[in-house]
């Protein structure tokens, strides 16, 4: 049975794999005080602190509508980057605390945020124009992310490997 720290887990490991891949080097923290992982940043020569927010899979809106994918986070947000990880596709958004806050569409009472977005593709209509779609965070995806906020441009991805050759 996959609990809901299996599946934080995973996207720790899964934001950590990520960035491994292009060269930076992040630790996981061991305590639980609103940072997932800690990222060294060549560009800054200093570590970034980040929390990551992870989903399975997108759900359909409403229970019957179009699929969309949705991250709570607190409104006080501790971390300077908020990763958020989708474990059916492998794919991570990296934005800013900033960000993450003003592109938040739910505020609650508890003090936590809502950034959630369909997942049709689309093109861009500009942040800050609800309902988001999957185009419209696109330019935060993590390959597309790391050189603003780590100083380690994206590397081309390896080519395949043919199973008969290896």
């Amino acid at each position: 049975m996959t609990t809901t720290q299996h599946i934080g887990a995973a996207g720790e490991l899964l934001v950590q794999y990520r960035l491994l891949k292009l060269g930076i080097d992040s630790a996981r923290m061991t305590t639980d005080s609103g940072i997932d992982l800690v990222v060294y940043s060549p560009l800054r020569a200093e570590a970034v602190t980040v929390q990551v927010k992870t989903q399975t899979a997108p759900s359909p809106s409403g229970g019957k509508g179009a699929l969309s994918v949705g991250f709570y986070f607190p409104d006080d947000l501790r971390a300077e980057i908020l990763a958020l990880a989708l474990l059916s596709t492998d794919q991570v958004w990296l934005f800013t605390r900033d960000e993450a806050r003003e592109l938040a569409q739910q505020h609650n009472a508890k003090g936590n945020r809502q950034l959630y977005w369909y997942m049709q593709q689309r093109p861009a209509r500009g942040l800050g124009q609800a309902p988001l779609h999957a185009g419209d965070v696109a330019h935060h995806l993590l390959e597309r992310r790391t050189a603003a906020l780590f100083g380690v441009p994206a590397a081309a991805p390896a080519p395949a490997v043919d199973a008969d050759l290896a």
